[in-house]
């Protein structure tokens, strides 16, 4: 194959020495020809480089909306390449067919200087085995790339609009590749790499004519996308240097051995942070008053409230287990009954243990509302038991399986512990203030979903209540401070000028004293909406952000939706784009008729929950009976062994 291409090379190339009788010219006359050859490819390169920096401002959207969310990024990433027809590897062709050529000349540059005419001789010489005055060629090889690389870095469409890292990487690569080749190949096809690097810049400032980028990218757009990506990333602060061990390594390795230590588990819980104890206590407490079991939680979390607590009770062991070697542990769990609130078990990263294939996984709700919109089509397939908080989730439930084809799983009529402490703690707080008339306090508490009252509609909701004689706070999902911190750090500096005790910004969400002390709830999608009108009887305003909606399927199913059904029955509905002018007049309405709303909401609550004021017991009596069963079942396995032994 490179014969014959050095046969058509030389073909090219013979009628140029024939008109000028000179080599070098002749290389260069040579280098012109082929530029043109390639001029449509070029061109094509020159569309693919333009459709790339015509969709920049939708990846930098991209970037900021997802923010910390590697994953999902480089989904939609490729997702809008595949749309746009923009192909990544393209811009590797030109260069694969300059190597190519180059291999070509091989043949070509012996055949001249093996005829041994008179001023081929250094065509030939190869600088690391000649040396001498061949060693010029290296280094105007490498000039010719820096020189490429200034001029594309000004006049390529797409280079030019790469960071600086990204810039210098390709002007690296390419010096490096032009230094190799001008040491390591004869003279003559260092020179054709020469001139090809000169020419290069000349075709790209031609395709630039031809097809003009300016009438295609937006470039005000990419500059404004570029610093809102810019303003995060700033925010995100100095990380620790890379050489530097982590100092909670030393403890996750000591805790991770002293969980697999320990055997005979008979029960495991597991949190994502200290804000989910709250989810598990009710149970917890129950297994340690009224059973000899001992308890052991797994958290994310190093500074988990669990670890304090645990200090009153011995029979309470915490551990910390970051999410990355969480992964490992539950592969090798060894215990009887699993507890989390961890939605889609075995369809990512957490997986059910393949050492011990009987566990009973439990799921936890964390939510008092919908299974079938908001939850993702597989979220509970692979836990055995689910903790229901109402009769609603359980229709839902049913509904799914059969429609799936499933097997049905255990639904347990639990009831929702968290829900008991805050109507508790409510009338508790209420008995103590009576009498007290504090300013109405307004608490803004939405969804971490895409589009989210606190990205799509933040300063219209709450600057026509500043000023106006309410406290608001702002309390967001813990996820989205997780994900997405440098935005939520911006968002608390715009109004870092505003008196705390008019806009105060939520730090601990290991509590929940905010939605106990607010008069009004204002939030999107989110299930806090439920949690705040059953606790302390008062309404919530709705913001109608797009829907947030994980399972397309959810219609199909034949249930309606709770978080669909119940927003209108606990709140009033307000569409986005009325936020600014509705939310102040319907606030103002709801405070003048608190007591008609209290009523209403405590006749729905009466028949939404199981076992009101005993959700916890209720979850702690199945999960010790679970206990008990699996204890019994391995006592008359080992029964069985040992009789047929």
């Amino acid at each position: 194959m490179l014969e014959a291409l050095a046969q058509v090379l030389s073909l090219i190339m013979w009628p140029f020495y024939d008109l000028t009788q000179n080599w070098w010219i002749t290389i260069l006359l040579f280098t012109i020809v082929v530029k043109i050859i390639l001029m449509p490819l070029a061109l094509w390169v020159q569309k693919n480089c333009i459709r790339m920096v015509e969709i920049m401002p939708e990846i930098n959207r991209i970037k900021v909306r997802y923010y910390g969310d590697n994953e999902t990024i480089g989904e939609k990433q490729n997702a809008l390449y595949k749309e746009k027809h923009y192909h990544p590897m393209l811009s590797l062709i030109p260069l694969a067919v300059q190597i190519l050529i180059l291999f070509g000349l091989v043949d070509v540059i012996h055949m001249i200087t093996d005829n041994g005419a008179p001023g081929t001789e250094f065509l030939g010489l190869v600088p690391v085995e000649d040396g001498g005055i061949s060693w010029i060629m290296p280094a105007l090889a490498g000039l010719s790339a820096v020189a490429l690389g200034f001029a594309q870095n000004r006049i390529n469409p797409l280079q030019r609009e790469q960071s600086r890292a990204e810039k210098n990487m390709t002007n690296g690569l390419s010096i490096a590749l032009s230094l190799c080749l001008g040491i390591f190949v004869a003279a003559g096809m260092a020179f054709y790499w020469i001139c090809s690097n000169v020419t290069a810049i000349i075709v790209q400032w031609v395709c630039n004519i031809i097809i003009n980028p300016k009438k295609y990218i937006d470039y005000d757009a990419l500059e404004e996308s570029r610093k809102d990506v810019e303003g995060l990333n700033s925010l995100q602060g100095s990380k620790s240097k890379w050489w530097k061990p982590s100092p909670l390594a030393k403890r996750e390795k000591q805790d991770y051995k002293r969980f697999f230590n320990i055997v005979g588990k008979h029960i495991v819980f597991y949190s994502e942070g200290s804000g989910f104890y709250k989810y598990f206590r009710g149970a917890v407490e129950y297994l340690l008053e009224n059973s000899t079991a001992i308890v052991h939680y797994v958290t994310n979390d190093p500074n988990d409230q669990i670890f304090e607590i645990a200090k009153e009770n011995p029979r309470l062991l915490p551990y910390y287990i970051s999410e990355k070697r969480a992964i490992t542990m539950f592969m090798k769990m060894e215990a009887d009954v699993v507890v989390t609130t961890l939605g889609d078990l075995d369809n990512f990263y957490i997986k059910r243990s393949y050492v011990k294939n009987d566990i009973e996984y439990v799921y936890m709700f964390h939510h008092t509302t919908s299974v079938n919109m908001t939850s993702t089509e597989g979220e509970y397939d692979n836990y055995d038991t689910l903790l229901c908080t109402g009769p609603h989730q359980i229709t839902e439930m049913r509904a799914i399986e059969d429609y799936r084809g499933l097997k049905h799983k255990k639904l347990v009529a639990c009831g929702y512990d968290l829900i008991d402490r805050e109507i508790e703690d409510y009338e508790k707080r209420i008995a103590k203030q009576a009498g007290k008339n504090e300013r109405p306090t307004i608490l803004i508490a939405p969804s971490w979903q895409e589009d989210n009252v606190l990205d799509s509609c933040f300063d219209d909701l709450v600057q026509p209540l500043l000023g106006k004689g309410y406290r608001v706070v702002v309390r967001p999902h813990p996820e989205y401070t997780k994900r997405y911190k440098p935005r939520w750090e911006a968002l608390k500096k715009r109004y870092e000028n505003v008196p705390e005790d008019e806009l105060y910004f939520e730090r601990d969400f290991s509590t929940n004293d905010s939605i106990l002390t607010s008069d009004i709830l204002i939030t999107d999608w989110s299930s806090t909406f439920s949690e705040f009108a059953f606790s302390t009887l008062k309404p919530s305003i709705l913001i109608d952000t797009p829907m947030k909606v994980n399972n397309p399927h959810w219609q199909e199913y034949g249930a309606s939706c709770t978080d669909i059904t119940l927003r209108d029955e606990v709140g009033v509905s307000v569409p986005l784009n009325e936020v600014r002018e509705k939310v102040p007049e319907v606030v103002e309405d709801m405070l003048a008729h608190m007591d008609e709303w209290h009523d209403r909401i405590e006749k729905i609550r009466a028949s939404f929950f199981f076992n009101l004021g005993k959700g916890g017991e209720a979850a702690g009596v199945y999960l010790l009976q679970a206990i008990l069963e699996k204890q019994n079942s391995e006592r008359e396995v080992d029964q069985k062994e040992s009789a047929a032994a």
